[in-house]
């Protein structure tokens, strides 16, 4: 696989970790080492020269100066070239006691300049570099040299992060997105998993929020003539119904062929498909899996071959907390491998087909082969095409529609999507999380899970959770209505202002349409929101949302009681002013009463409730809307002190070392 290996040395630590990792590889592998150090003789005599004027007076002498200028270029070439033999004697005796061929090279010059030209006139299979070098700060993530010269170079690239003892420990993850240059990766993973003994997984992303989340942020901005034009609602049908899952399907396949190359070379390996920001889901599940070496390609599936670096792969080599492969081979599967892969089609079922304009037939075939692989088919005949086809756009009348449309993919979107779906989803797939219409699915169509692995969806307990956590719903850009419940939205508005809630609303949302859940609750939304919380509270300073009016652009929902409020109660509230702050104070309120076994709330509850979260906004550095000031009552501290420890909350529990410390 590698029988030549290129180190670029600076006496760093990452270096030494480079040098470890490039040893037990050559070891591995056979191959032999190239050490090499470039040095700035030429910079540091122009600098000289610069500053001769400050030299004192008797240094101004032209014979004078001349000697000094000799003697600061001997020592300057010399030592220079002294400090480079050292750095390459040292992996040189690391070689000689392993018994692996060594050659030593050193450069004039500027650093990552010098290097790539040097790469490229030795031509090593694999260059192992250190992340960072002897310049890196505590901020530092990447080298400015390393960065460089990764950009510059079309060979295997291994960055080296990890450091001591552990260099060498961990298994390897591969990246996959069905580019020649993930395939690549993953051959090159397998070849080195074999050599070191290491276990080898693949990980694939697929991101169906995107769209949602792009289509919330125009509406605002079209007039109304362009949003007729652009049909939020067939728009976001076209990607629920077909483009959605198409998408799962399509990476799930590059799993599946990732599984076989790996297969044919004796080894197995484990995949897991993932939805989200593609970085962002590989990079958190690294940091869950801990591997010794993230593999992925230097571009993705959808760059140009003169891309220097693709988006994903500079975020992965930046912030990945392990070592980091980026791979310029390449590997295209044999076709037949995809062709497994896929339901075999009669010759009626493809001519039905033919009636589907051409613009949208790759669309209705996804939808079919998704259909007849939910109900078991491996044979798709003509009465399937019908079917699923009507089962997507009901009242037969949809296929009349689609003959008479055969100008343009307007037409046929339009036969396609102007009907509402059929059903709500009644199972969902414990694997991927597909929601499939029928109660007993024989087999999931995007990640090829048993029907057994489905969960049976119970609509009416969603909707009873949903009506005993209130109705905060809101209507989307399409006019559908999401049913965000109350305790939900609250939920939600724990995370920050801006991006990252939109993003995380826009998840959320996009879950519950594909599902066709008729309610977003708690249950819903926290699979999504509390990792995030939990990313959040693991970084330094506040950053959850202040309480303070609601930084959103949605509209203000009312609160719901749950319990009878005394007329004191409701006058104390009110004082609060309207909208998220008021409606987190009367849900504190309340928790507080039911904590008692109250029958109503009173203005004692209130004034604990508010205390809570009066407690909560200091803890959180928060400098939202001031709350109004409690009342003095004596019997207000012995209840509030004891009520809301009782409660366990983490905001509260925060604060108490900070209230220790000013006492």
């Amino acid at each position: 696989m590698f029988r030549s290996i290129y180190v670029p040395l600076d006496n760093s630590e990452h270096s030494d970790a480079a040098t470890t990792v490039a040893l037990a590889l050559a070891e591995a592998f056979d191959a032999r080492c190239i050490g090499m150090h470039v040095y700035a003789g030429r910079m540091h005599d122009y600098r000289f020269k610069q500053m001769e004027y400050t030299l004192p007076e008797e240094y101004q002498d032209e014979a004078e100066l001349l000697r000094q200028r000799r003697i600061h270029d001997s020592l300057i070439t010399t030592g220079l070239q002294l400090i480079s033999d050292s750095y390459t004697d040292v992996m040189r005796f690391r070689c000689m006691e392993r018994e692996i061929p060594f050659e030593a090279r050193m450069r004039d010059g500027r650093n990552w300049e010098e290097l790539v030209a040097d790469i490229e006139e030795t031509g090593p299979d694999l260059v192992v570099m250190g992340a960072l070098g002897t310049g890196a700060v505590r901020e530092s993530r990447l080298g400015s040299v390393t960065d460089r010269v990764v950009r510059r170079m079309r060979r295997d690239t291994l960055v080296v992060r990890r450091t001591g003892e552990a260099a060498l420990d961990g298994d390897i993850l591969v990246a996959i997105d069905g580019s020649p240059q993930s395939f690549g990766g993953l051959r090159t993973a397998i070849a080195i998993g074999r050599a070191l003994r290491k276990r080898v997984e693949a990980v694939a992303v697929y991101d169906p929020y995107l769209h949602y989340a792009v289509f919330n942020g125009i509406v605002d901005v079209l007039s109304e003539k362009a949003s007729k034009v652009f049909r939020f609602k067939e728009q976001e049908a076209l990607h629920e119904e077909i483009i959605d899952t198409g998408l799962a399907k399509i990476y799930e396949s590059h799993l599946r062929v990732a599984q076989a190359t790996a297969a044919e070379e004796g080894v197995g390996l484990g995949i897991t498909l993932l939805d989200g920001k593609a970085f962002e889901r590989v990079l958190r599940f690294a940091r869950e899996r801990e591997p010794w070496l993230l593999v992925c390609g230097r571009i993705g599936v959808h760059s140009p071959d003169g891309m220097d670096i693709g988006s994903n792969a500079e975020h992965v080599l930046r912030d990945a907390p392990c070592n980091v492969l980026l791979s310029s081979s390449t590997y295209v599967p044999p076709i037949d491998m995809r062709a497994e892969q896929a339901v075999a089609w009669t010759p009626e079922a493809e001519a039905r087909l033919e009636h589907v304009p051409a613009g949208a037939r790759g669309l209705a075939r996804t939808a079919v082969l998704r259909w007849c692989t939910e109900r078991g088919h491996s044979v798709v005949s003509s009465g399937d095409v019908d079917s699923a086809l009507d089962d997507l756009m009901p009242h037969r009348r949809v296929m009349r529609r689609i003959h008479e449309v055969t100008a343009s993919l307007d037409g046929a979107e339009r036969a396609m999507l102007d009907e509402p779906a059929a059903d709500e989803a009644r199972a969902l797939c414990r694997t991927c999380g597909y929601a499939a219409r029928t109660a007993q699915p024989a087999q999931c169509p995007v990640c090829g899970a048993d029907g057994a692995t489905f969960e049976p969806l119970d609509v009416a307990a969603l909707m009873r959770d949903a009506r005993a956590e209130g109705d905060g719903a809101t209507a989307d850009f399409d006019g559908q209505k999401l049913g965000w419940t109350m305790e939900a939205r609250r939920l939600l508005q724990q995370l920050p202002a801006g991006y990252l809630r939109r993003r995380v609303k826009a998840m959320v949302e996009k879950t519950a349409r594909t599902r066709r859940l008729p309610a977003i609750t708690v249950e819903i939304a926290e699979p999504f929101v509390r990792p995030e919380l939990d990313a959040l509270d693991a970084q330094a300073g506040p950053h959850r949302a202040p309480l303070g009016p609601e930084a959103h652009t949605g509209p203000q929902v009312d609160q719901r009681h749950r319990l009878p409020w005394s007329d004191e109660a409701v006058e104390r509230i009110e004082r609060i002013p309207a909208g998220f702050l008021r409606n987190l104070a009367a849900e504190q309120v309340e928790r507080l009463a039911t904590a008692l076994r109250a029958s109503e709330v009173t203005l004692l509850h209130v004034e604990a409730g508010i205390a809570e979260a009066r407690a909560r906004m200091e803890a959180s550095g928060g400098n939202g809307t001031k709350m109004p000031p409690a009342s003095s009552s004596g019997r207000l501290n012995e209840v509030t002190a004891p009520v809301v420890t009782a409660l366990g909350k983490r905001e509260t529990d925060a604060a108490a070392p900070a209230a220790a410390a000013d006492g």
